[in-house]
């Protein structure tokens, strides 16, 4: 059995934290091992970020999420964890994740970039858990923002220049998982009045429809034109790199389908491990 603990820091979620490898894969400095110390504590230090984050969301959120059918089993929701020792949990992962993003920035001398990074990532969730997450719009841009977070702390700590397009890409993908998430909300209120956030009644199905599809449309040219950009091809050699447009195309309509059709869009992370075409 799982223990209540490791369930609270949500661990299934860190794969989201591979992110922070975006720029080291997009600068082509995979085999470069000097490297992968300093982005290995940047990404764990992200999960213990995210991990208190969930533990403080799971206690902001305990009420609503004892209405929600999956929402209702969480350790602190179910009872398993009690409110004060989610936030002893928080405060220890917290501490972990700014003492990792240190150590991480050090290689470079760049520990203070790194700290301020992580510091604000912390900073901006704790304002979402207990104020912007009541805004409709302004929740799915601050979530979305922390990915862009996390690629910013892939480069301060390998000394990789970013590409805007990445940036942009990485916001893009990241909102659009966002609406696909809040859509199932949207679903969940609409078809049986239950509230599980306070600016669910901002958003209806129809606008979400067109938020997805309107944002998928945007990340995919932004895709190409990484594709196409001059320092692109030059630092890979070749003027093909846009056939690759074709899989990125693949995996936006798929989750779009899943979205859409299959209304399984809640968890992104379980989608990406067990999705298979059919």
């Amino acid at each position: 059995m799982i223990s209540p603990y490791l369930r609270l820091l949500r661990p299934q979620q860190w794969l989201k934290n591979g992110f922070v490898l975006l720029p080291v894969f997009f600068g082509q400095q995979m085999l470069d091992s000097s490297l992968w110390l300093p982005v290995l504590m940047a990404s764990l230090s992200f999960c213990f970020a995210s991990s208190g984050i969930y533990c403080l969301n799971d206690i902001c959120d305990v009420e609503m999420d004892k209405l929600h059918l999956k929402k209702r089993t969480r350790p602190i929701a179910s009872g398993a964890i009690s409110p004060n020792m989610g936030y002893i949990v928080m405060c220890c992962c917290w501490v972990l994740a700014i003492l990792l993003a240190w150590l991480a920035g050090e290689s470079l001398s760049n520990s203070l970039g790194s700290l301020v990074i992580i510091i604000t990532y912390i900073l901006l969730n704790v304002a979402y858990c207990f104020r912007l997450k009541h805004y409709s719009i302004v929740d799915l841009f601050v979530i979305s923002s922390g990915f862009v977070f996390r690629i910013i702390l892939g480069g301060i700590v390998t000394g990789i220049a970013l590409s805007k397009w990445i940036v942009l890409m990485t916001f893009l993908l990241a909102l659009f998982i966002a609406i696909a998430k809040r859509r199932d909300d949207v679903i969940i209120y609409e078809s049986k009045g239950v509230k599980l956030r306070g600016n669910i009644a901002r958003y209806n199905l129809s606008f979400m429809n067109q938020a997805l599809s309107i944002v998928a449309s945007i990340t995919m040219v932004c895709y190409i034109m990484y594709t196409v950009s001059d320092e692109v091809v030059t630092r890979v050699g070749s003027h093909y790199i846009y056939a690759t447009s074709v899989f990125v195309l693949a995996g936006i309509i798929r989750y779009l389908q899943v979205t859409l059709v299959d209304a399984r869009s809640g968890s992104p992370t379980k989608i990406l491990l067990k999705d298979r075409f059919h």
